[in-house]
């Protein structure tokens, strides 16, 4: 009996353990676990934060794109300011004002066949400007014409977005110290722009 009595007794010893041990292991699991989730929230919190705080990296080809568009508009851009300009209807309402005292002198730089089919009446020729030939027959006229002479350069040849002739030639004039010098804004053609309104034209070569 008394050998009965011990194993009982070793028994329910090993199963008063046997719960104990299962009772910690819970315990820990359970307040581990409760401590490890919030670090892990906290880790996606700050890398969704990281992910919405930096902007989204351009595309290299995006980058060269707006790069080649600025370079192409720095080379359209125009030397003259707003005041430097004259539209059709202006410049033909100074030269028909016979009350006008300081009328301007217009000078033709579009290519010589342009001034021959028709040019502003009294207008002069020193072009094409996109030439050197051209340019140099500009400055040679200018060398001895007083550096406050109004003057007035047009072309005409094509819409002046693409003109070749009326930048250079303005710049050419503005660089020899020309202080009223303005560029008629022919925007189509010399023909929409001058001539069809009915603007004073003539085709004899101005002496």
């Amino acid at each position: 009996m008394r050998w009965i009595r011990s194993d009982i007794f070793r028994g329910l010893l090993l199963g008063i353990l046997i719960v104990a041990a299962a009772f910690t292991a819970g315990a820990a699991r359970l307040l581990f676990g409760a401590e490890r989730r919030p670090t892990g929230h906290a880790k996606a919190a700050r890398s969704r934060v990281a992910v919405a705080s930096t902007p989204p990296p351009q595309p290299a080809s995006s980058l060269r794109s707006k790069s080649e568009a600025d370079k192409a508009a720095d080379s359209q851009s125009d030397p003259w300011t707003n005041a430097q300009t004259v539209q059709s209807a202006q410049l033909a309402k100074e030269l028909g004002d016979s009350r006008l005292a300081d009328k301007p002198t217009v000078i033709c730089v579009a290519p010589h066949v342009l001034y021959e089919g028709g040019h502003i009446s009294g207008a002069l020729f020193h072009g094409a400007g996109s030439t050197q030939p051209g340019i140099d027959d500009l400055k040679k006229w200018a060398q001895s014409v007083p550096r406050s002479a109004n003057i007035v350069i047009y072309c005409g040849c094509c819409p002046l977005e693409h003109c070749p002739n009326l930048r250079p030639a303005f710049v050419a004039l503005r660089d020899m110290g020309f202080t009223h010098l303005r560029a008629l804004l022919i925007k189509t053609n010399f023909y929409t722009d001058w001539v069809k309104p009915g603007y004073p034209t003539e085709k004899t070569p101005a002496q």
